[in-house]
C-alpha cells in the first residue's frame, strides 16, 4: 500500500519516464517543494521496498519502474450488480493493464457481485474499470451510490426523471433521489476464465 505522497511521487516518476527520462532526485525535490534531497531519498527507498521501483546508486537518473508500478490500477473492493449493498472502498489488490490506461490517474476497478447487468455483458465476478467522475449521460453504465449503498447499472433519463436500469429483466429499476451520487462511469469490464 502506498501513502498519498508516495503515490503522487510514483505518478510523477511514471510521467517523466513516459516523456523519455526518469527524473533526478533534485527534480523530484523541486516538483514536490522538498527542502532536502534526503526526503526524496526516503520516499524513493519506501517505493523501492514496496516493489514499485528499482534504484541504482551509481547514476543520476537511475530510477526504473517495476512491472507492478508501470501497469497497476487498484481494485477497490466489490460492487453489486443485483440489490445494492454497502460497498467499502478498500484496496484488495492491483490489476496490471496496458499502458494505455495509465494516461488517466482517476481509474479504479470494482469486482461485480450479482447478475443484474448480464444483458450488458457484465457478469458476476467481472472487474469493471471505472473512471471516477460525478456525472454521466443517458445510457452510460455507471457506479452509483444511493443512500450509502453502491451498485452498477445503466443511467437513464426520461424528461426530468432519472433512474438506474438493470440489464436483466428479473430486476426492477431504481429511482434516483436526493441521496444519490454518481461515483463514476464504467469504461470496460474484464472477465477472468478459469
Amino acid at each position: 500500500m502506498l501513502t498519498k505522497k508516495q503515490n503522487n511521487i510514483l505518478i510523477f516518476i511514471r510521467k517523466r519516464i513516459r516523456q523519455g527520462l526518469p527524473p533526478t532526485i533534485r527534480e523530484i525535490a523541486s516538483e514536490f517543494k522538498f527542502s532536502s534531497t534526503g526526503t526524496v531519498r526516503d520516499y524513493l527507498g519506501a517505493l523501492c521496498r514496496k516493489g514499485f521501483i528499482l534504484l541504482s546508486e551509481k547514476k543520476s537518473r537511475a530510477i526504473e519502474l517495476t512491472e507492478k508500478a508501470m501497469l497497476s490500477i487498484p481494485i477497490l473492493g466489490q460492487v453489486p450488480a443485483g440489490v445494492p449493498v454497502l460497498a467499502v472502498e478498500n484496496v484488495e489488490d492491483y490489476f496490471n493493464v496496458d499502458k494505455l490506461f495509465m494516461q488517466q490517474d482517476e481509474l479504479f476497478f470494482l469486482r461485480v457481485k450479482g447478475d443484474s447487468m448480464v444483458g450488458a455483458g457484465i457478469m458476476p465476478e467481472d472487474l469493471v474499470l471505472v473512471k471516477k467522475q460525478p456525472c454521466a449521460q443517458d445510457k452510460d453504465i455507471v457506479v452509483c451510490r444511493i443512500d450509502g449503498e453502491v451498485t452498477v447499472k445503466i443511467l437513464r433519463n426520461k424528461g426530468n426523471y432519472f433512474y438506474l436500469e438493470p440489464a436483466n429483466k428479473n430486476y426492477s429499476i431504481i429511482p434516483l433521489n436526493g441521496n444519490s451520487e454518481i461515483v463514476g462511469k464504467v469504461i470496460t469490464a474484464i472477465r477472468k476464465y478459469v
